[in-house]
C-alpha cells in the first residue's frame, strides 16, 4: 500500500516499472502559497506523476529554475498546473529565450514539493504574467554563468564571446552548454538581488518568445495516451467509492440508509457515512466496492433518507431577489470606487438611464470528473488528484481528518479541465475520510458526471443595476454600478480578497469588469454579497469569473447609451477611452491604458469594415471591448460578433466572430490564440446556449440531455488579432470569454431592434421581445 505504480521508458526505448515514494509536502501559510508536486515531463513526449528527480547527476543549476546537464538537457522547472493550456512549453520559452538555449533540448519538469518554489496556483490568467521577471532574470543568469565557464574554457574573456542556440563561440573556436557543464563543472549561482541586476536581452532578439513555429512539449503524451490525469492513478488494493449526494449542499442530515439492494450489487463491499469536521462536505454518504461500476450501480441502489437544509426550497428566482434587495438597500456592500460627486451628479442630472442586467447560473462541465485517490501510509495522509490550488484545500483536509498539515501530502496530476472547479478541492475531502474510517486503506473517489454537476463549485447567478447621469447638453456626469452574487473569494479564500476605498474585504473576483477604463465622470462601484446565494451553494470561480457577467452589463449599458444619444456605438467607446486620471494606465502591467484599449476598437473597426457594411435583412454587427479579466492586469480586447435573428424562432445564429487583442508580449502564438478562440466560444455558449437553474437548491441539470454547451454545429467564423507589442505579457486563458455575450446583445438589438437584459439568450426570450415591440 502507498506504492503508486507506473511506467517509464528505460534507456534502451523499453517499459520499466517504477513506484512513486513518499516525499515531503510543505505548505506555508495561505498567502506564501503551496508547493506541489505535478506530473514530470522525464522527456520532451512523455509525462509520468514521478519525484522530481531533478536533472540527473553533474547537472550545473545557477538557479532553482533550470538545470544543464551535461549531455546539453536543459530542465526547466514548471510550478503552475497542466489543464490543457501547455503552460509548460510557454513558460518554457521564456527562460530558454534569455539564456539562448538549443530548444530541441528543453524538457519541462513539472516540480515536486518544496517550499523554496512559493506561491503555486493556477487560475486567474496569472502563469504567464507571474513568472515573466522572474524567468527572464533566470535564464539570464544562466547565460551569464555559462559564458563565464565558456570563456575559461576557451581561453578568452567573457566580453569576447557570443552565445546563440546553445553554443557559445570566440575567436573561431566554440563550445556547447552540454560541454561547458562537462568539461568545466560551472558552479556560478545567484541569488533574486543579483538576477535583478543583470541584463536582459532586447526585445529584437528573441528566438523562441512569440516563434509561431515552436510546437507543445506535452502534444505527444495526450495523444499517444502515455499522459496521466488524475482518473489514472491507482494503488495496489484499494477500493472504489461513488458518493451519494444529498438533496442540499450545507445542512442535510442522515436520517437512514438501507443498503438491502446494494448488497445485490457484486462487489459492493460497505458504506460510510461522511461526518466532516470542516463542514465543507455535509451529509454525504460514501459507497465503496471492488470496481467502479460495481460502486455506481451500488450507490444507485443504496436507498438513503435526509433531513434536508434551510434551502431545499431555494429557487434561482429566490437567489436574484435576494441580490435585488442587497442593490436597493443603501447600507452595506463595498466600495471599489466611490468618487466625489457622485450624488450630487444624480440628484443634478437632467437625464438618468437606469438597467438592470441579470446572468444565470453556469456549470463548469469539464471533460473529467472530479475524483481523488487517499491512502494513509506511515500516519501521513497521500491525497492524488488534479487540483489548481492545493493551499486552499490543504488546510481543509488536515482539519476534516484532524491531523497537523505536516501529515498530509497531496500530489497533483494533468488535468483533465480545470476551468476554474479544480481551484475548489472539496472532492478531496470524502475520499480522505473514507480512507481513515478504513484504517488508512486506499479509496479512489469519482463522481459521476451527475453527482459532479449536482455539486460543482458553480459560477453565482448575478444581478447587476447599472445607472448614468446626464446634464443637460447630453454629457455624462456620472455612473453608478452595483452588482450582488455569491462570492467565491469570500467563501474559499478570505484571505485573498482585496479591501475597498472604504478598508472593508470585497471579492475582487466577483465584481472585477465593473472597474472599467472609460471616462464616465464621477463614477462608483459597489459590490454586494448575496448571502442566500452562499447559503444554497459553493460559488466558485469559473472561466473570466465575474467579467463574464460584469461585461454584459456594462459593455451593452453603454451600447444603450450610444444608440440613445444617436452615436455610433464604436465612436461612442473611443470618445471614453481617453486614458485620463486612473485610467491612463503605469509600468510594468498597464503602460498606455485606455489608450491601448482604444487601439483595439479602432483596428476592430478597420477589420469588419464598421459602418459600412451592408449585410442581409436581420443580420448585423455587435460591438463590445474590455480590459479582459483583471484591471491591475489587463488584457485589451475587443469583439465584433456578427449574428442573423430569425423572427419566426427566435432563434439567434452566430455567423462570425471577429477578436483583436492586444496582450503585450505574446511568448505560445499557438497557445495564445488556442486560448483565445477557447475562451470566446465558452463566452459564445454561455450567452446563447449554456446555463442552469437553482430549483430546490440545486441545478435542476445533471447531463448533457439538458445542459446544452456549444456544439461544433453552431460553432461560427472566427477571425482573431494579436496588436504587436513589446510590453509586459498579460493574461490570455479568459480575456477571450468576456467580450463575446455583450458583443451578441449588441448584434442582436442591432439586427431587430429588441434589447434583452438576462444572460442566456433563449429563442423564448427573442420571440417575447419581438412580440411587445
Amino acid at each position: 500500500m502507498g506504492r503508486l505504480d507506473r511506467f517509464r521508458l528505460g534507456r534502451d526505448g523499453r517499459r520499466e516499472q517504477a513506484s512513486l515514494s513518499r516525499r515531503g509536502f510543505l505548505v506555508t501559510s495561505l498567502g506564501a502559497g503551496v508547493m506541489f508536486g505535478f506530473a514530470r515531463q522525464a522527456t520532451a513526449n512523455q509525462i509520468f506523476p514521478l519525484d522530481n528527480a531533478g536533472p540527473g547527476d553533474g547537472a550545473f543549476e545557477p538557479t532553482i529554475w533550470c538545470a544543464i546537464a551535461p549531455d546539453g538537457i536543459i530542465t526547466v522547472n514548471i510550478i503552475r498546473a497542466e489543464m490543457g493550456q501547455h503552460i509548460g512549453t510557454a513558460l518554457a520559452r521564456i527562460i530558454a529565450d534569455e539564456m539562448e538555449a538549443d530548444w530541441s533540448k528543453v524538457r519541462i519538469n513539472y516540480v515536486d514539493t518544496d517550499p523554496k518554489w512559493g506561491l503555486m496556483v493556477t487560475g486567474g490568467s496569472w502563469s504567464v504574467w507571474m513568472t515573466w521577471d522572474v524567468f527572464r532574470q533566470a535564464g539570464a543568469a544562466t547565460r551569464t554563468a555559462l559564458v563565464e565557464e565558456a570563456a575559461r574554457l576557451l581561453g578568452t574573456t567573457p566580453d569576447r564571446c557570443t552565445v546563440a542556440n546553445g553554443i557559445v563561440s570566440a575567436g573561431g573556436k566554440q563550445i556547447s552548454f552540454g560541454d561547458i557543464v562537462a568539461k568545466g563543472h560551472p558552479s556560478h549561482s545567484f541569488t533574486p538581488e543579483e538576477m535583478a541586476r543583470l541584463p536582459l536581452k532586447p526585445a529584437s532578439e528573441r528566438r523562441l518568445i512569440g516563434n509561431a513555429e515552436l510546437k507543445a512539449l506535452d502534444i505527444p503524451a495526450k495523444t499517444n495516451g502515455t499522459a496521466i490525469y488524475g482518473i489514472d492513478a491507482k494503488v495496489e488494493g484499494m477500493l472504489y467509492a461513488r458518493p451519494k449526494m444529498p438533496p442540499t449542499r450545507y445542512g442535510s442530515k442522515v436520517r437512514s440508509v438501507d443498503d438491502t439492494d446494494a448488497k445485490k450489487i457484486k462487489g459492493y463491499v460497505r458504506y460510510l457515512l461522511i461526518e466532516d469536521p470542516s463542514e465543507v462536505v455535509q451529509g454525504w454518504v460514501v459507497v465503496l466496492a471492488e470496481s467502479y461500476s460495481a460502486a455506481i450501480r451500488a450507490t444507485d441502489a443504496l436507498k438513503v433518507e435526509w433531513t434536508p437544509g434551510e434551502t431545499a426550497h431555494t429557487s434561482e428566482r429566490d437567489i436574484q431577489d435576494r441580490g435585488r434587495q442587497l442593490i436597493s438597500n443603501k447600507e452595506g456592500g463595498v466600495y471599489i470606487f466611490n468618487d466625489d460627486g457622485v450624488d450630487q451628479a444624480f440628484s443634478g442630472a437632467h437625464l438618468v438611464m437606469d438597467q438592470e442586467y441579470t446572468c444565470a447560473s453556469v456549470l463548469h462541465y469539464q471533460l473529467e470528473p472530479t475524483n481523488a485517490l487517499a491512502f494513509e501510509k506511515d500516519g501521513v495522509y497521500e491525497i492524488h488528484a488534479g487540483n489548481q490550488w492545493q493551499s486552499l484545500i490543504l488546510p481543509t483536509l488536515a482539519k476534516s481528518l484532524q491531523v497537523p498539515e505536516s501529515k498530509v501530502i497531496l500530489r497533483s496530476y494533468l488535468l483533465g479541465g480545470g476551468f476554474g472547479r479544480r481551484l475548489n478541492g472539496d472532492y478531496m475531502i470524502p475520499a480522505a475520510l473514507a480512507s481513515k474510517a478504513l484504517g488508512g486503506k486506499p479509496v479512489k473517489l469519482i463522481l459521476t458526471r451527475s453527482d459532479d454537476m449536482q455539486f460543482d463549485s458553480f459560477r453565482s447567478p448575478s444581478v447587476q443595476r447599472v445607472r448614468m447621469a446626464f446634464d443637460g447638453s447630453d454629457k455624462i456626469t456620472a455612473m453608478d454600478y452595483q452588482a450582488a452574487a455569491g462570492w467565491p473569494t469570500g467563501v474559499m479564500a478570505e484571505a485573498f480578497m482585496e479591501k475597498g476605498v472604504d478598508g472593508k474585504p470585497y471579492d475582487q473576483f466577483a465584481i472585477a469588469g465593473g472597474d472599467h477604463w472609460y471616462e464616465v465622470g464621477a463614477f462608483r462601484v459597489r459590490a454586494l454579497r448575496n448571502d442566500l446565494a452562499e447559503k444554497t451553494f459553493r460559488p466558485g470561480w469559473l472561466r473570466s469569473v465575474s467579467p463574464g457577467w460584469t461585461s454584459w452589463g456594462i459593455e451593452c449599458f453603454l451600447d444603450e447609451v450610444a444608440h440613445r444619444q444617436k452615436k455610433d456605438p464604436a465612436q461612442f467607446r473611443l470618445d471614453l477611452l481617453t486614458a485620463q486620471g486612473r485610467n491612463k494606465g503605469q509600468a510594468p502591467d498597464s503602460v498606455g491604458g485606455a489608450l491601448r484599449q482604444a487601439a483595439v476598437v479602432r483596428r476592430l473597426m478597420e477589420k469588419v469594415n464598421w459602418g459600412k457594411t451592408t449585410l442581409p435583412k436581420d443580420t448585423a454587427l455587435g460591438l463590445a471591448t474590455t480590459a479582459g479579466q483583471e484591471r491591475g492586469m489587463p488584457t485589451w480586447i475587443g469583439c465584433v460578433a456578427q449574428v442573423h435573428v430569425d423572427r419566426s424562432t427566435g432563434v439567434v445564429t452566430c455567423q462570425k466572430l471577429t477578436i483583436v487583442v492586444d496582450a503585450g508580449t505574446v511568448v505560445d502564438p499557438d497557445g495564445a490564440k488556442a486560448q483565445t478562440e477557447g475562451a470566446a466560444l465558452w463566452g459564445l455558449s454561455m450567452v446563447l446556449f449554456e446555463n442552469t437553474e437553482i430549483v430546490n437548491g440545486l441545478p435542476v441539470d445533471r447531463n448533457l440531455n439538458t445542459y446544452t454547451p456549444l456544439r461544433i454545429a453552431d460553432t461560427p467564423e472566427m477571425d482573431i488579432e494579436f496588436l504587436p507589442s513589446t510590453e509586459k505579457p498579460m493574461g490570455l486563458g479568459e480575456p477571450g470569454t468576456t467580450v463575446v455575450g455583450p458583443a451578441i446583445g449588441n448584434a442582436i438589438f442591432n439586427a431587430v431592434g429588441v434589447r434583452l437584459r438576462h444572460m442566456p439568450v433563449r429563442p423564448a426570450d427573442v420571440l417575447r421581445a419581438l412580440q411587445n415591440t
